[in-house]
C-alpha cells in the first residue's frame, strides 16, 4: 500500500511538474534504465538502501508427486476354495478392521469336505481301536506280524488324511473342532486380513470365483508413501532421512509430515529421477493415486544475497536497482538463485559492496520508471 501511495504522489508531482513547465519537479529518464528524481519527488518517495552481502540462505525446494503404497501393502483377498459370492458389502474407498467379514461364498464342495471330515474322524476311532487290537494279539502272538502291520498302516492312512482335511477346512475358515452333524454349513466367511480400505471390488453377488481369482484389492494404510518426481538439477539436494512437508491442492493449509526414505539412481527420459518419502501420519483421506505438493527445506549454504524487497520482476527478468548519487538509480539485471528466510541468493549482476542497492521502494522506482518510458 505504502508503494502505491508513493507511486500516485509521483505522478502527481511528475504531473504538475509538465504542467508548470519546471526543472524543479521533472522526473528526467537520462538512459533506457537510469531514473533521475527531483529533490521534491524524492520526498515523495520511502526508500531505503542495502548492500550485497553473504549470508546463509535456506532454499525450499517444491515438488509434486503422488500417494503411493508398497507392493507388500497392497493385498490381493482370494479364497483357497472355488464358490460362488453369496454376499459382500464392500464398496472401493470402504473402510474394514481386522477380523471383519468381507464376504460370504457358498459351494457343495464346502459341505462334501466337512462331510469327509466328519466321516475320515468316525472311521478313524475304528481303525484306531482295531490297530491297538492287532497291537495286542501280535504282541501275545496271537495274530500275524502282517495282520498287525495292515491295522496300523489303515491307521495311520486315514490319521493323515483326517489331518488333511482339518488343514483344509482351516484354509477357508472353519474350525474343525466346531463341526458336528448338527451344523454343517454351505457358506464360508473372507475375513478381513488387517484394518485398512477398499481399493478395488473385483466381483459380485452370484459370480462363481476360483482359486486363482481375487475377489478384492486391499489397502494397509499403515505404511502408505509418496513417490515424488525430482528433475536432474535437484537430485543432489535430496538426500535420504531429509524432512518434507506434502500437502494436497485441495487442502494447502493440511501439512503431512514425511521423511525420505529412498532416491532412485534412474534417471527417466525427462531427466527426472524418483523419490520416496515415508509419511509420519497418514489418515483415512491419503489414498493411492492422490496428488500431492511438498516441500523440502534444503540446508543453509553461504552464498551473496539481498532482500527479497530488493528485487523487482519486469517482462520475466529480475532486477535490481542500483543508487548512483542521492536522486539517480539505474535498473540493473540479475540473476537469482536459492530464496529462503526473506532473503535471495544472486548469481551474477551484483558485487558484494560495490554499489548501494534500493531494498523498500524498489516496486515504486519500476513503476516510475517504466511510466515515464511510455510518455
Amino acid at each position: 500500500m505504502k508503494n502505491i501511495v508513493g507511486l500516485f504522489t509521483l505522478l502527481l508531482l511528475w504531473s504538475c511538474g509538465n504542467k508548470k513547465n519546471t526543472t524543479e519537479n521533472k522526473v528526467m529518464q537520462t538512459s533506457e534504465n537510469v531514473l533521475t528524481l527531483s529533490d521534491e519527488q524524492l520526498k515523495a518517495f520511502t526508500l531505503t538502501t542495502v548492500e550485497l552481502e553473504e549470508r546463509n540462505v535456506t532454499n525450499t525446494l517444491k515438488l509434486s508427486g503422488m500417494v503411493d503404497v508398497a507392493p507388500q501393502n497392497l493385498v490381493s483377498v482370494s479364497s483357497a476354495l472355488g464358490g460362488y459370492v453369496k454376499s459382500t458389502r464392500l464398496l472401493p474407498g470402504m473402510y474394514f478392521r481386522k477380523g471383519e467379514v468381507i464376504a460370504l461364498l457358498e459351494d457343495k464342495q464346502f459341505i462334501e469336505l466337512q462331510q469327509d471330515y466328519l466321516t475320515a474322524k468316525v472311521q478313524l476311532q475304528n481303525l484306531e481301536a482295531e490297530y491297538n487290537r492287532q497291537k495286542q494279539l501280535n504282541e501275545s502272538q496271537a495274530s500275524s506280524d502282517k495282520a498287525h502291520l495292515q491295522a496300523k498302516a489303515n491307521y495311520e492312512t486315514l490319521l493323515i488324511s483326517k489331518k488333511a482335511l482339518e488343514e483344509k477346512l482351516r484354509l477357508i475358515h472353519i474350525n474343525p473342532a466346531s463341526i458336528s452333524v448338527s451344523n454343517i454349513k454351505p457358506t464360508v466367511a473372507i475375513y478381513a486380513p488387517f484394518s485398512g480400505f477398499v481399493s478395488k471390488v473385483l466381483v459380485n453377488s452370484g459370480k462363481y470365483v476360483s482359486p486363482t481369482d481375487a475377489l478384492f484389492e486391499l489397502v494397509d494404510p499403515h505404511d502408505l508413501h509418496l513417490k515424488l518426481k525430482v528433475f536432474e538439477k535437484d537430485w543432489d539436494k535430496l538426500k535420504v532421512g531429509q524432512t518434507l512437508r506434502a500437502y494436497t491442492n485441495s487442502y494447502p493449509e493440511k501439512k503431512y509430515p514425511a521423511e525420505m526414505m529412498l532416491i532412485s539412481k534412474n534417471i527417466t527420459p525427462d531427466r527426472a529421477v524418483e523419490a520416496y518419502a515415508r509419511f509420519k501420519g497418514a489418515d483415512e483421506s491419503l489414498i493411492p493415486g492422490l496428488y500431492m505438493n511438498a516441500e523440502i527445506r534444503i540446508p543453509e549454504s553461504k552464498a551473496p544475497a539481498l532482500p527479497e524487497e530488493s528485487i523487482v520482476s519486469f517482462e520475466g527478468d529480475n532486477y535490481v536497482f542500483e543508487v548512483l548519487d542521492k536522486r539517480t538509480f539505474r535498473m540493473k539485471a540479475v540473476e537469482t538463485g536459492n530464496t529462503g528466510d526473506g532473503w535471495v541468493e544472486i548469481l551474477s549482476g551484483a558485487e558484494p559492496g560495490r554499489k548501494k542497492i534500493v531494498s523498500k521502494g524498489a516496486y515504486t522506482l519500476l513503476m516510475a520508471l517504466k511510466n515515464t518510458a511510455e510518455d
